[in-house]
């Protein structure tokens, strides 16, 4: 009886012991997640702010979905690479109001001679139900699958091109404070299944959390929340 004993208290510190790594790294993750939210609350209250060099507000307030990506990071010698995980929301079709957000991760590469790096905050606005429905694909490749266009910048869109005004998505970025409209064709925006889990609890999908469920927003989403709600109609 005691060795049986002995042994299940072994067994049992074993466990615990492994385990603990395996919480702790959950913990860290959702830590991450909602350090994340609050630095894309950030970038985007910046951005608006900026009266001369942000997102025109007409356009934000007719925009379908936004993503927000901060500190997307770009490294290259020889052979370019850039990633990058933050979240979007779309407008609920009811109110007008933004949906809890979702989690994004984008990759990208390029090839040429190159050497260097940044870091890179980087917005989308997706302006039409088709852009949507290619966001809320587990994947798709920016320029390939759908029309991108570097976004205009000022306090209204009037100077938009041709190409903006029908685009499906625009894009901005900002680097070391420089804001400008970017285009990222060949960039592939996937959805954060594991970022969602450590969101949600569970792994939802992007389309679930926007689209198809009342999720309830997550911890740490309000700041952001409150920021995308201050541009609730479409016009």
């Amino acid at each position: 009886m005691k060795k049986n004993f002995a042994y299940l208290l072994t067994v049992g510190a074993f466990a615990v012991t492994s385990f603990v790594p395996l919480l702790r790294a959950a913990a860290a993750d959702t830590a991450d997640t909602t350090k994340r939210l609050d630095e894309s609350a950030t970038v985007f209250s910046e951005i608006m702010a900026s009266p001369d060099h942000g997102i025109p507000h007409d356009l934000m307030a007719k925009a379908h979905c936004i993503a927000i990506v901060p500190s997307v990071k770009k490294a290259a010698f020889i052979v370019g690479a850039k990633y990058g995980k933050g979240f979007i929301s779309c407008r609920r079709e009811v109110n007008g109001r933004w949906s809890p957000p979702a989690a994004i991760r984008i990759e990208g590469g390029s090839f040429g001679f190159q050497i260097g790096g940044s870091d890179t905050d980087v917005v989308l606005l997706v302006m039409n139900e088709g852009g949507v429905n290619k966001l809320l694909n587990d994947k798709f490749t920016l320029g390939g699958e759908g029309s991108i266009a570097a976004g205009p910048v000022g306090r209204d869109a009037s100077a938009q091109t041709d190409a903006q005004m029908t685009a499906e998505i625009l894009s901005w970025s900002r680097t070391r404070g420089l804001f400008a409209g970017v285009s990222l064709t060949g960039a592939t925006l996937r959805q954060d299944l594991d970022d969602n889990a450590a969101l949600y609890g569970e792994r939802l999908t992007n389309r679930q959390i926007v689209k198809e469920r009342e999720a309830a927003p997550p911890q740490g989403s309000g700041r952001l929340m409150e920021e995308l709600n201050r541009y609730t109609e479409k016009k």
